[in-house]
């Protein structure tokens, strides 16, 4: 009866997710370690990798548990002694208080050390026009809810502990106070309208529907487990797809009954110009994947049925972000952020970002979609080339 009352108590199962989270972010933050270790070469001790599992972790949960269900019993047997023989009994509440600061001082300093250890685990800098506007608005938004929290919790607690109950003094009821709910009701509801507003107008320049002079359209495809890259030719128009005209040769499904397809490009490496306006048109054959360029804040999934688009300016070439980084051989990367099967892990692209004229370079040395292959399939002969305007006789002669 006892155990089962334990096994329904709120508070047993609150710790228990408590505890919970703390496990995962400790197993979590050990598998970084042990990554970071084995990229490195450094060996790693069988008897300390036999005890990161979560079976640990679960011992440790019930040895906790046992151990403060023994601190209450002892303290509960004090107390009755202290009543039998009677001496002062144990002010509960000045120890609640105790705990309550305690608390808020752990806190704290969890706090600060989720800043400064896992802190440092965040995105890389912003390589892209919009990029820089999000990690603003993600720092505001980081800097108000801190400041938020901060004072909130060392208010609680700080109150708790200040105002435990005392038998000298009578506390005040204050049942209602419309200013105080005006305050923290409109208050709120202005920063975070503040903080919507922004974030639709960055979000309406990435899914800005018009297509202007100079804008380079590249479909990228995801297939279990690469990304297919196809390119514009020389008329900067990309042919049309149909997933009925999928096959082993015309493996993006390119309907060739649209002209506009006879000249695009299959490509390996995704480059993009440097201050180029880059239209992704982002499909997928098979499951969900997911668009994802960390360094140019890029994520979007891709969806079989359900062609969609991400538009950005890349603002810093490869060459310069290597120079910052001081790394020679650092890429940009473009990977999958969805768990799309076995072969997730190793399902991305390199993208390049270079000049103009680099650009034009790259791009005159591409093959085309439309293979030897491909046309023999097709029974396309020839690709099809405008009628060459009549050769006029000149005068003189």
């Amino acid at each position: 009866m006892g155990f089962k009352k334990l096994i329904n108590s709120k508070k047993i199962l609150s710790l228990l997710a408590v505890f919970m989270l703390t496990g995962t972010n400790l197993l979590m933050a050990q598998d970084t370690t042990a990554t970071a270790a084995s990229a490195t070469g450094a060996a790693t001790d069988p008897k300390t990798a036999m005890w990161m599992g979560a079976g640990y972790y679960v011992l440790l949960f019930f040895l906790l548990c046992v151990a403060i269900a023994i601190i209450g019993k002892i303290l509960k047997v004090y107390d009755l002694t202290q009543q039998i023989q009677g001496k002062k009994e144990i002010n509960w509440n000045n120890l609640m208080a105790i705990i309550c600061l305690v608390f808020l001082i752990v806190g704290i300093y969890g706090a600060y050390w989720e800043f400064t250890v896992q802190g440092t685990q965040t995105l890389p800098e912003a390589a892209s026009e919009h990029g820089v506007r999000i990690d603003e608005m993600f720092n505001v938004t980081t800097g108000i809810t801190m400041v938020v929290f901060f004072v909130t919790q060392i208010m609680l607690f700080g109150f708790l502990f200040k105002y435990k109950h005392s038998s000298k003094r009578k506390a005040y009821y204050l049942p209602h106070n419309n200013t105080i709910e005006k305050i923290w009701t409109i208050a709120p509801a202005i920063v975070l309208t503040v903080l919507v507003v922004f974030g639709f107008f960055t979000w309406q320049t990435v899914t800005d529907f018009a297509e202007r002079k100079g804008d380079l359209n590249i479909d990228v495809t995801g297939h279990q487990f690469q990304w297919y890259l196809r390119y514009p030719g020389k008329d900067g128009k990309l042919g049309t797809t149909d997933y009925k005209k999928v096959t082993g040769t015309n493996y993006l499904g390119v309907d060739f009954s649209d002209r506009n397809g006879f000249d695009d490009l299959a490509a390996d490496t995704l480059v993009i110009p440097v201050n180029r306006v880059v239209r992704l048109n982002i499909h997928a054959q098979d499951v969900i994947h997911s668009v994802y360029m960390p360094h140019f804040r890029v994520q979007l999934n891709a969806v079989p049925g359900l062609p969609t688009f991400f538009r950005f300016t890349p603002t810093i070439t490869t060459a310069e972000m290597r120079n910052r980084l001081d790394k020679p051989d650092f890429e940009y990367l473009l990977y999958c952020n969805k768990i799309c099967g076995g072969g997730h892990y190793n399902m991305q692209r390199v993208v390049r970002v270079v000049t103009e004229a680099e650009y034009q370079v790259w791009i005159a040395k591409q093959k085309p979609y439309l293979s030897d292959a491909l046309k023999k399939v097709l029974n396309i002969a020839s690709t099809p080339q405008k009628t060459p305007a009549p050769n006029r006789l000149a005068l003189n002669n």
